[in-house]
């Protein structure tokens, strides 16, 4: 028996490194005699300051995962630039880190399937769906005076799935009640970074998990499939999500917002 494994698409950004070769420093040319340096120049601290400040605020950890609530959110959020950067790409690896016990984000869970789309614009698998119970951060509320109106009066959230895609929601097509068995989007393996499947692997569940997806899927990863390759799959993917939930090691992101 053979079925069809799709794995959702996902668009990453093309991630370029600059390499800067400094020479010596050339000696400043010294000022006339009674001159005086011109003070009113900002220096380079000074200009880092209000970044440095605003990275303060939010709580920005390092490597750049933010830790505290956007100020004023209700319910918690992480900052606005963070999101843009965020939604405007897939960051699986980085979705993690967001689902983790110790994140502060609110979190909220489908009350029934609904067809993904992005109204922000980003990047967005509009080919998929939500599930009853799937479990998502939110990432920004929409409505209100401040905000943007979605459809109906109550307004929405922009949120996160645990794939690392973004996705637009009503209100009322969310409750931020936990049931007792939240669903998760697949967590595919192969867009994780090599540091973060490496903190992965030291998890022995996830290891066979692991082993036992190469073995029954032999490298595919769409296509005609046996059904035992399906299920390992999905072990793979709820193995990763379980080990998040309990608080497991992550690693660091590779690829950042």
């Amino acid at each position: 028996m053979t079925c069809k494994l799709w794995s959702s698409w996902m668009l990453f950004g093309s991630l370029a490194v600059s390499v800067a070769a400094c020479g010596g420093d050339k000696p400043s040319a010294a000022a006339p005699d009674g001159a005086q340096a011109d003070e009113s120049a900002p220096s380079a601290e000074g200009a880092d300051a209000p970044a440095a400040a605003e990275a303060e605020a939010e709580g920005e950890a390092e490597g750049g995962l933010p830790t505290k609530c956007h100020k004023g959110s209700d319910p918690c959020v992480p900052p606005p630039k963070f999101v843009q950067g965020l939604c405007s790409d897939t960051y699986t690896a980085v979705a993690l880190h967001l689902f983790a016990p110790s994140a502060p984000w609110a979190k909220a869970y489908l009350k029934g399937k609904v067809k993904a789309w992005n109204a922000s614009g980003g990047v967005s698998d509009n080919e998929s769906w939500l599930e009853f119970d799937e479990e998502v951060v939110l990432l920004k509320k929409r409505g209100g005076p401040q905000g943007i109106q979605v459809s109906g009066a109550e307004g929405g959230y922009d949120a996160l799935r645990w794939d690392g895609s973004c996705v637009t929601l009503e209100a009322s097509e969310v409750t931020l009640s936990a049931p007792p068995r939240p669903k998760a989007a697949k967590v595919e393996w192969r867009f994780l970074d090599g540091a973060t499947q490496d903190a992965l692997r030291a998890n022995e569940k996830i290891t066979d998990a692991y082993r036992a997806r190469r073995q029954e899927c032999k490298g595919a990863v769409s296509g005609d499939v046996s059904k035992k390759c399906v299920v390992a799959d999905e072990a793979l993917s709820q193995a990763i999500v379980d080990h998040v939930r309990k608080g497991g090691a992550l690693g660091t992101p590779e690829r950042m917002p």
